[in-house]
């Protein structure tokens, strides 16, 4: 039985990397003795163990037959007589079909230490066809190692076209694409993972929604970089950038979904985006099964994002109606997710990514006033229910209207 330190961590190791965790493959071993030596098995599909001391995930070596279309059409088969070298070679890429032996040396049949100082992402061998997810994983990496200098070979960028030409990009399920997109948008620049699957061309298969914005052009006093795909891109970096949690990110990616809808004809303007986005978000959210949490701050953000934009100039009434239509008084965190959303927006405009966006100081202000304007027990003397509410809401109006600072030219759309 010899064990091996493969995959990320010596991956990450020869990149000069923290490693975040190790996963390790045993060759010439049997499940039985792998439990015998107290592992705990742990793996649905094939053999996956837990070391008993460091319960890190130690995998028997395996080989997959492809049987059906989809990354679930896959038999795997598994035996002491598997080596190593045919475990690497069913691997995605080459920086990914490495390992380590226990005396440390390294054993990469695939060209991947090239491969990382060529700043290559290369697949293995013509079998990466075979599993869709992998599109998604090459457009991930390709987001995590950009500042790096990484780019996707050609030839792996072509035969990832031929699978989306071939339909498997269609036979993803919803859950994978999900759990791909989640990490991507996590990444240090997720809208690369966004230009790969489109350059690929299964970005149309997998984000319709988001692929539509592409040609679609907004005004250039508003929008130098004119394209509405272009903008959501500068926006996503200035959230990556910002270090903006993955929901922010989700709904800088979204709040722009309604102007894919806009007529030609009325071009460059897009009077009533902000509701009618709804349906294509709810409609991304519906397929991918996305989290409601990220849903619902999408929402938020594609309503109410020219709305915040324009908060210097509103009246107290109605900034009023927007902490309360977006819930703020109840769930002033995800309010306050909302302004950073529309602050990436804001930056996210060619040339403009410094400008200064004081409508967020401006209502985070509004918002602490109002919430403080509460009552006294000799304030609800005399009054029950709608008639307590409504004189809150009199003190709230007062506070806004109290902190409300003067109005300033600065509008953003």
């Amino acid at each position: 039985m010899q064990v091996y330190l493969v995959g990320g961590a010596v991956r990450d190791g020869l990149l000069g990397r923290s490693v975040a965790e190790r996963d390790w493959v045993v060759v010439g071993a049997t499940p039985a003795e792998l439990e015998a030596l107290g592992f705990v098995p742990v793996g649905r599909d094939f053999p996956v163990f837990l070391h008993p001391e460091t319960h890190e995930e130690h995998a028997l070596a395996r080989l997959e037959r492809k049987v059906a279309p989809g990354y679930r059409g896959f038999v795997t088969e598994f035996s002491p007589d598997v080596t190593l070298e045919e475990d690497l070679a069913r691997r995605d890429l080459t920086i990914n079909a490495m390992a380590r032996a226990a005396d440390g040396t390294l054993v990469d049949p695939h060209g991947g230490r090239a491969d990382l100082e060529r700043r290559l992402l290369r697949h293995v061998s013509p079998a990466f066809a075979e599993d869709p997810v992998r599109i998604l994983r090459v457009a991930r990496f390709a987001a995590r190692f950009a500042p790096l200098g990484f780019t996707v070979a050609p030839d792996t960028l072509a035969l990832m076209r031929s699978m989306v030409t071939s339909g498997e990009a269609a036979a993803l399920v919803a859950e994978r694409v999900w759990k791909e997109m989640e990490k991507a948008l996590g990444e240090p620049r997720p809208g690369v993972f966004i230009e790969v699957l489109r350059e690929c061309g299964a970005l149309r298969v997998i984000l319709p929604e988001v692929d539509a914005l592409f040609g679609v052009p907004q005004r250039a006093e508003w929008h130098p970089e004119v394209d509405t795909g272009a903008h959501m891109l500068l926006a996503l970096q200035v959230a990556a950038g910002r270090g903006a949690p993955v929901s922010v990110r989700f709904a800088v990616l979204a709040h722009d979904l309604g102007k894919a809808l806009t007529p030609p004809a009325q071009w460059p303007a897009h009077l009533g985006h902000e509701a009618g986005g709804r349906v294509p978000i709810d409609a991304l959210c519906d397929r991918l099964r996305v989290p409601n949490e990220h849903r619902e701050l999408a929402l938020l953000a594609c309503r109410f994002h020219t709305t915040v934009h324009r908060a210097l100039e509103l009246r107290p009434g109605t900034i009023l109606e927007l902490l309360e239509q977006s819930d703020a008084f109840r769930r002033p965190a995800r309010f306050a997710e909302l302004l950073e959303a529309c602050e990436c927006d804001a930056r996210g405009r060619l040339g403009l990514e410094a400008r200064p966006y004081p409508q967020r100081a401006h209502l985070e202000a509004a918002l602490a006033a109002a919430a403080g304007a509460a009552l006294t027990a000799e304030d609800r003397t005399g009054l029950s229910g709608p008639a307590i509410g409504a004189r809150i809401r009199e003190r709230r109006l007062a506070a806004i209207a109290a902190q409300r600072q003067s109005p300033s030219s600065s509008v953003i759309r």
